[in-house]
């Protein structure tokens, strides 16, 4: 081969090489940007009186450093509750809570978003409280048209009395997607294609609540609450709300399409996220609807689109 074939030969080598160097970068900074892309926005701290106000029980709501926490308080009287100023359709929801600690048997910490009239949408968080020493149980519920009955339930990998941990929920027209800190630990599809109901259409407030259900939160309602342990404190801060606030009648958001959770990369969960909700499945689920035939002897339409089955 002559000198100046060698050389074209090499140059093109080097081209050939440098082309699929930029390659590997241009996929690798793809599936970094998708992986990022995929994670809702970091929520913003804001105190207690810009997003909400107490529903019932004024006097057993606690304000500490400047209402950028409180404490709920239950005793045999009564519970307590707050809920949103606003109502919104789609957004990203979340709150830094701290459970009930030493013996919660019987109580329930909750942070929900509602509607309002009969046939109403709900996406739930419940933390039913147990014994000393017993895990904490969160379920998770989505109500569609007035209809329930999706429970799933896990234990928590952590102690949820110790430390704040953040719960969210991503509700867009796609899917409705349940966060424990940065791990999802539930998908709810829209699968209005199959004849099953998706929130879409009624604005919901959210909720917060601590209240006495022994009657069925810890072991369906055998472990009974221990009053002599009262008052059971929960903590909550954060208060963060990001959602496209909307009159209670109204049908559908000003700016639908146009804010950051309409987007694509917000319509599905990526690889890693989906690797997590696997994680969380098979490690820490312990009931889940979709299984249980029983109950349901025939599986809903949802379930295998949201890989519960």
């Amino acid at each position: 081969m002559h000198k100046k074939d060698v050389s074209q030969h090499k140059l093109k080598h080097k081209e050939e090489k440098m082309g699929s160097s930029l390659w590997t970068c241009l996929i690798l900074l793809s599936l970094a940007s998708a992986s990022f892309a995929a994670n809702p926005r970091t929520p913003i701290d804001v105190p207690f009186g810009r997003n909400y106000v107490p529903t019932w029980a004024f006097d057993h709501i606690k304000y500490l450093n400047g209402g950028s926490e409180i404490q709920l308080h239950l005793d045999k009287y009564t519970g307590t509750g707050f809920q949103s100023k606003g109502s919104y359709l789609f957004g990203h929801f979340s709150m830094y809570i701290k459970l009930v600690p030493g013996d919660s048997a019987g109580t329930v910490t909750a942070f929900y978003l509602s509607s309002t009239n009969s046939e109403h949408d709900e996406i739930d968080f419940e933390f039913l409280g147990n014994r000393t020493g017993q895990p904490y149980i969160l379920q998770t519920n989505v109500f569609t048209g007035g209809k329930g009955d999706r429970e799933q339930r896990i234990y928590l990998w952590f102690d949820p009395t110790r430390e704040y941990h953040r719960y969210s929920v991503l509700w867009n027209m796609y899917q409705i997607v349940f966060y424990v800190d940065d791990y999802p630990i539930r998908v709810f599809k829209n699968s209005n294609d199959l004849g099953v109901k998706f929130p879409f259409n009624q604005p919901m407030k959210i909720y917060n609540s601590l209240w006495n259900a022994d009657d069925w939160a810890t072991r369906g309602g055998l472990e009974k609450t221990d009053w002599s342990k009262a008052p059971f404190v929960a903590s909550y801060k954060g208060f963060h709300i990001d959602g496209c606030e909307a009159s209670v009648n109204a049908k559908f958001c000003d700016t639908q399409g146009k804010r950051w959770w309409d987007q694509p990369e917000f319509r599905d969960l990526d690889a890693a996220q989906w690797q997590k909700l696997t994680w969380v499945r098979q490690k820490y689920t312990i009931y889940n609807y979709c299984s249980d035939r029983k109950r349901y002897p025939q599986v809903s339409p949802e379930c295998a689109r949201d890989r519960d089955i």
